[in-house]
């Protein structure tokens, strides 16, 4: 792997509690980057530890089934992209893939693999747990593994099922439904679908639906919201070439349409 810059980890001691932490597992090569990545979060009340072998990390994944996997895309055995595509059937948790690359292409096949989402190198550390608690949050919100709040808790007077016709999406369940067939969607997909369904009749910006999914701000170029609109489209029954139910307003975001 190409030599990378290891940025410098402000250590906080303050909120460090592992009684119910998260379990993290880093999939890096770069043994440098690797343990320091690790002692951040670990200083931030998450329990991490470490593979450097795609090939081992396959197996880890599958058998620990850890709460969060940070995946580097390039590693010795397998690659990210393969680790991703091949632990998706049996592990539901969030993945963050990181990249020494720039090229939209690369980012793009890991959504499409299954990433829940990506970082270039070098890492910003701050940026990084922003991003690991955004994915946790969708974890501790779904009720399907509580343990510790990672950030406020959404109100409890949100419905937790949406009906448009033949599109049924249950909150509680994860699940949504397609004339009564289930619709396969990464966690990533249905945190974006649910957020749009439940906005049905108003415009949402990038901006909105970037700050809501990920609690940061967007940068105004990461192209990951549009490639997981385009995925979800053909997945509700709609067209992806001229859309009805999920519409893209020019300039300003996307339109979830409460009756087509």
């Amino acid at each position: 792997m190409a030599q990378s810059h290891v940025p410098t980890y402000e250590v906080r001691s303050d909120i460090v509690d592992n009684s119910e932490a998260w379990r993290i597992l880093i999939v890096e090569d770069d043994e440098r980057l690797a343990e320091l990545t690790k002692e951040y979060l670990e200083s931030n009340g998450l329990i991490v530890s470490v593979e450097e072998n795609g090939t081992r990390a396959i197996e880890r994944i599958q058998t620990e089934q850890p709460d969060l996997v940070v995946l580097d895309l390039m590693l010795p055995g397998e690659d990210g992209l393969s680790i991703c595509r091949k632990v998706r059937p049996s592990y539901t948790g969030p993945i963050l893939m990181l990249t020494a690359r720039t090229d939209d292409l690369d980012q793009v096949l890991g959504l499409e693999m299954g990433a829940d989402d990506y970082m270039c190198k070098p890492v910003r550390p701050r940026v990084l747990l922003a991003r690991v608690r955004a994915l946790l949050r969708r974890i501790n919100e779904s009720g399907t593994n509580v343990k510790e709040p990672v950030d406020a808790a959404r109100s409890g007077d949100e419905p937790s099922r949406l009906q448009f016709n033949n599109l049924v999406i249950d909150r509680s369940m994860r699940e949504a439904w397609l004339d009564d067939a289930s619709i396969d969607l990464t966690s990533a997909e249905f945190d974006l679908l649910w957020l749009l369904a439940s906005n049905a009749g108003r415009v949402l910006s990038r901006e909105e639906i970037f700050t809501a999914l990920r609690g940061i701000e967007y940068d105004g170029q990461d192209r990951s919201i549009d490639v997981r609109v385009s995925r979800i489209r053909p997945k509700i029954g709609d067209d992806p070439v001229h859309p009805r139910r999920i519409k893209t307003v020019r300039s300003k975001g996307y339109l979830f349409v409460r009756e087509i």
